[in-house]
């Protein structure tokens, strides 16, 4: 077998500061740079796709060659151990210098194991538990040949119409912070060079989950400001979580699309906050800029590519066609290329490829740790920890042997129970559709009623008997799992089809009835949330999904999850989320016309941020403060007292938001700060307290510097952000 180049140096160096080249580099990249023809150099730069058909894994006409060539140094969508190390021993056997392949795939929440979607992990506000999901999800991916994952997705969203904010962690920056950190950590562990860790990639960087009117791909316009106090952190808490990839978004933003922006990819991501690994583009996202008007042709595009600091061209063969002459002809410094190259060829030493090329391409591992007992239990907790239950008027939980009629479409999908971006997932590994679920519980007949789409209405006769000869009703409703996700926004976000009517004529019957909804979006639920009974959002929930749903709706599980975004009232109050700020009229008299309302609903969401019930119920006591005030080198202790009133075991997450009443920029009415997972037993009462320091209180100033400033504040401590206690406090500089 060929060596490496850089295994030619004598023994094997460490990765320590101490022994790098420039910036930090391995010194085994430094001399493969050294070697490296300018057309090599480029071919590290450059990510192309692999395909999957009904006969398995292939590649395109010419990519074999270019990877033989040394024009292709990055491969994505090919998986599984046999076949990556097929492409892998090409590398490093067939090629001048032996540089292995980085292998790349969309694990977005699982690989094989299918987690429930993001959105629903953001939901259990549980960073240790979506910590081990990422874990699972990267052992499995690992051991079919995978090195990168392109998640986490730290893309704040307070759009419901945008179909990926179902990939993403909700409205919230700190809350959004926290799952991707969690992410971040759980997909690399504690040494990348451990064959059972993905490099995670931050996206979409920057601000995609801020498209005008909610639709895919579109423009993004914001304030510096607003984008740096409530878009950036996710992001910046991904890099200081040790991510070493980033993804620049397909958006524009102030009028620069974000694969050629400076300002984004080095001002920031690079210059403040020190990242060190590679950029690379979306999918095709280099010669896309030519569409938004800001590159004359795609040899232009890649030019401003290049030089904005984007280092790894995914599927656009902009690198590839016109990287050698752009370089010959001055239009890119060699310089900057060699930056890229070093980039790249750094997180590949790092992940200990130029150790072994092959580590992760290991059949055992790939059959040993996929699908595991121990990792689908893992998810059926997750997923049951992230469904949120929106409403109960003392119909959960569903007795157990009662009859139970089960209606819906869905009920029976094992399929949109992944919902979008399900890895490599098969159907046939899901062992249980919802309905299949509540069989294994109690006796229960099946009616479809309608589809999730379209005007039939000829099996309503059929779910109305069922109905009628049940005690209790669960109907799954909701979206088509491929109704959310990328390119697939939404105008109306009502549940579709004639599911609602029939939701309608079934409640008529006025039995026991429970909604189950999947789907990957808040929805406007103002009609079901008067019809039914009980409302249990559970998102798409994974590969254990049926039985976590079951696991809730007959009380085998608490529900605890809490929703990560708001649920508006009607498509017009979007965009809605908790952090807005006051204005000079702000909505406080029911009937007073000129204040900031509106005429037919009132201002406030169907469900609010932090939302979510459970089958016991809590009390807070008033907010005790250690002091009444504290200067810049102090804190003050906010502590409620929780006390399960219920008759059963709980968990309650307790949420702490602040109000800055007065500053040099108007400030929101509340900001989540912190929160805490609290069990609790039937009476039993905790202590919670959060510590309040200058940090918690800082915020980007007039002049854009990041710091608290004097004055009065309100804290609030609850269990969602539109039920708390309250109390004040002041703050000195």
């Amino acid at each position: 077998m060929k060596q490496f180049l850089y295994l030619l140096l004598a023994g094997a160096i460490a990765l320590c500061a101490c022994s790098r080249g420039p910036e930090g580099s391995d010194p085994r990249v430094e001399k493969l740079l050294r070697k490296m023809t300018l057309e090599e150099k480029v071919g590290q730069t450059v990510l192309f796709t692999s395909d999957w058909s009904v006969t398995g894994p292939s590649m395109r006409e010419g990519y074999i060659d270019d990877i033989r060539q040394g024009r292709c140094g990055n491969i994505f969508n090919a998986y599984t151990a046999e076949y990556t190390r097929k492409l892998q021993e090409i590398a490093v056997n067939e090629t001048r210098l032996g540089i292995p392949l980085l292998f790349g795939y969309d694990v977005i929440h699982g690989f094989r194991t299918i987690f429930p979607i993001n959105l629903g992990m953001a939901c259990t506000w549980d960073p240790e538990a979506i910590e081990r999901s990422a874990r699972v999800a990267a052992h499995e991916a690992a051991a079919a040949g995978l090195h990168w994952t392109y998640s986490p997705m730290c893309d704040i969203c307070v759009e419901p119409r945008w179909g990926r904010v179902s990939e993403g962690a909700g409205e919230d920056p700190y809350l959004g912070s926290a799952v991707a950190a969690a992410l971040t950590r759980g997909y690399q562990g504690e040494d990348l060079k451990d064959e059972s860790t993905l490099l995670a990639c931050i996206k979409h960087y920057a601000a995609y989950g801020a498209p005008q009117a909610g639709r895919d791909y579109n423009t993004v316009d914001m304030s510096e400001r607003w984008l740096r106090e409530f878009y950036l952190p996710p992001y910046k808490a991904a890099v200081d979580a040790g991510a070493l990839s980033v993804m620049a978004s397909f958006n524009e933003l102030d009028g620069v699309p974000a694969t050629a922006n400076k300002h984004l990819m080095q001002e920031i991501l690079r210059d403040e906050w020190g990242f060190r690994g590679f950029v690379v583009t979306d999918y095709t996202g280099i010669n896309e800029m030519v569409c938004h008007g800001y590159a004359a042709d795609e040899k232009d595009a890649g030019r401003l590519a290049m030089n904005a600091g984007i280092d790894m061209d995914m599927q656009s063969a902009s690198y590839f066609n016109y990287m050698v002459d752009l370089v010959r002809s001055g239009a890119v410094k060699e310089s900057t290329l060699d930056e890229a190259v070093r980039r790249i060829l750094n997180v590949k030493a790092a992940l200990g490829l130029f150790d072994d090329p092959f580590k992760y391409c290991s059949p055992e591992r790939e059959a040993s740790e996929t699908l595991t007992e121990s990792n689908k239990q893992e998810a059926r907790l997750t997923a049951a920890q992230s469904c949120v239950l929106l409403k109960n008027e003392g119909v959960l939980p569903l007795r157990k042997g009662a009859r139970t009629a089960v209606i819906g479409a869905l009920a029976d999908s094992k399929d949109d129970l992944l919902g979008s971006w399900r890895g490599a997932s098969e159907v046939r590994s899901v062992p249980a559709s919802i309905l299949d679920a509540i069989r294994e519980v109690t006796p229960a007949v099946y009616a479809e009623g309608c589809k999730e789409m379209g005007e039939d209405r000829s099996g309503f006769g059929a779910a109305l008997a069922a109905a009628r000869g049940a005690e209790q009703i669960v109907m799954v409703l909701g979206e088509d799992c491929q109704w959310s996700g990328e390119a697939a926004s939404r105008s109306d976000i009502r549940i579709p089809g004639v599911q609602s009517e029939l939701l309608e004529k079934i409640a008529a019957l006025g039995k026991p009835l429970v909604v189950v909804l999947l789907n990957g979006r808040p929805l406007d639920l103002s009609a079901e949330s008067v019809t039914a009974g009980a409302l249990l959002e559970a998102w798409y929930p994974g590969t254990m999904g049926g039985y976590a749903v079951a696991d809730l709706l007959f009380g085998d599980v608490n529900p605890s999850g809490k929703l990560c975004i708001t649920f508006p009232r009607n498509l017009g109050q979007v965009p809605i989320y908790h952090y807005a700020k006051n204005t000079g009229r702000p909505y406080v008299h029911p009937e007073a016309k000129y204040e900031s309302r509106y005429l037919d609903v009132p201002n406030e969401p169907l469900y609010a941020f932090g939302h979510g019930l459970s089958y016991t119920t809590f009390s807070y006591s008033d907010i005790t403060l250690s002091d009444d005030r504290f200067s810049a080198d102090g804190s003050i202790e906010a502590t409620v007292t929780l006390t399960n009133t219920g008759d059963r075991e709980g968990e309650e997450t307790v949420q702490l938001y602040i109000r800055d009443l007065v500053g040099s920029v108007t400030r929101p009415v509340k900001q989540l700060k912190g929160f805490r997972k609290v069990n609790l037993g039937p009476g039993e009462s905790k202590e919670v307290s959060f510590s309040i320091d200058k940090e918690t209180l800082s915020f980007y100033r007039a002049d854009m510097s990041f710091g608290p400033e004097s004055g009065e504040f309100k804290v609030f401590i609850g269990g969602a952000s539109d039920n708390v206690k309250e109390a004040s406090f002041s703050y000195e500089e």
